[in-house]
């Protein structure tokens, strides 16, 4: 896949903290209720922390106490990309910004409280926060 923000693994590292880049460039998860922007109530937008592509709007965040930033939908059906993920032994669908391809987190068709029943679970260190 060719994304728009294309660099190398070095230049990723020299640009992102090792905790970013372990979520970002290596599918990691960050520890459930430890991120920045899990309680972040502001309007805004979200941003992929590795290009800067807006992501999601913070009107679509909810509380879903799974321990991460919950969105319902994100900001447009081509910022981020859906890939079918087997790497713990299920079938899970994991969400990349369609930009640069940096591992945001996971989607599940879990939240019925929500207008599409979805929970985009992502990672607050793959995010950045734009207060509008």
């Amino acid at each position: 896949m060719t994304y728009k923000v294309s660099k190398s693994d070095q230049e990723w590292r020299e640009q992102l903290s090792s905790q970013e880049y372990a979520v970002l460039r290596q599918a990691g998860t960050e520890r459930p209720w430890t991120g920045e922007l899990l309680e972040e109530q502001r309007t805004g937008v979200y941003r992929c922390r590795a290009c800067d592509a807006e992501l999601f709007r913070s009107d679509t965040k909810f509380d879903s106490h799974c321990g991460w930033p919950s969105f319902y939908s994100p900001l447009a059906g081509d910022a981020v990309e859906l890939i079918e993920d087997r790497s713990v032994g299920m079938v899970r669908t994991e969400v990349r910004c369609a930009n640069c391809g940096s591992h945001l987190g996971h989607v599940f068709d879990d939240a019925p409280q929500t207008p599409t029943g979805d929970r985009f679970c992502m990672n607050s260190v793959s995010l950045t926060f734009e207060e509008k």
